[in-house]
């Protein structure tokens, strides 16, 4: 099994989520857009009323999709995204990122009446092929929110001022995969 880092901003660093509803719609997108089956225009039909209505969409599904990769974390910030996968079938990685990007921005355009491109191009896609790498990565994709908290935003060179208000903040930031790494059930569909 070969694990890929896989990330991308908004063109110019331009924010890309918005707001909940925004962050909400990519985490159904990281579902729904995971299968083999084409993707349909899902933007109508889903509720966009508040983002729990859009979450809830996803309780209560079946696992009868055709997943064509594995996410093994994921994390939003304001501007970009991280995961981390691995390929399920040839080239799922391909397949799954085109419909994730050109679906959210799809959705991002409609909604906030833009045209253009969202994304700034095509998705950096980083080999994990070192025991070091493998062992770094999913802590550098979770603590990637640090950079949002006050005293914190040297956490890349080991500088947190205070380590237990860091970790009641990512035990607060609901949109990565942290939380269901410590055993509380975010978002386990994805």
């Amino acid at each position: 099994m070969e694990l890929y880092h896989l990330l991308n901003r908004g063109v110019d660093k331009r924010q890309i989520f918005l707001d909940d509803q925004d962050r909400a719609r990519f985490v159904h997108n990281l579902y729904e857009f995971n299968d083999g089956v084409s993707a349909t225009n899902t933007l109508r039909g889903l509720p966009t009323d508040s983002p729990e209505a859009i979450l809830f969409d996803l309780v209560g599904r079946t696992s009868e999709r055709e997943q064509i990769v594995d996410i093994h974390g994921w994390c939003m910030m304001g501007n970009h995204y991280h995961l981390l996968v691995s390929e399920i079938v040839d080239n799922g990685i391909t397949k799954f990122l085109m419909k994730l990007n050109v679906g959210y921005a799809k959705y991002f355009n409609e909604r906030y009446k833009r045209v253009g491109t969202l994304f700034q191009g095509r998705t950096k896609r980083i080999l994990i092929d070192n025991d070091a790498h493998f062992l770094h990565i999913l802590h550098y994709i979770h603590l990637n929110p640090l950079d949002f908290l006050k005293g914190s935003e040297s956490w890349r060179d080991l500088e947190i001022k205070n380590a237990t208000v860091a970790m009641q903040y990512l035990d607060q930031y609901r949109w990565s995969s942290y939380l269901d790494y410590c055993g509380k059930k975010n978002f386990p569909s994805v």
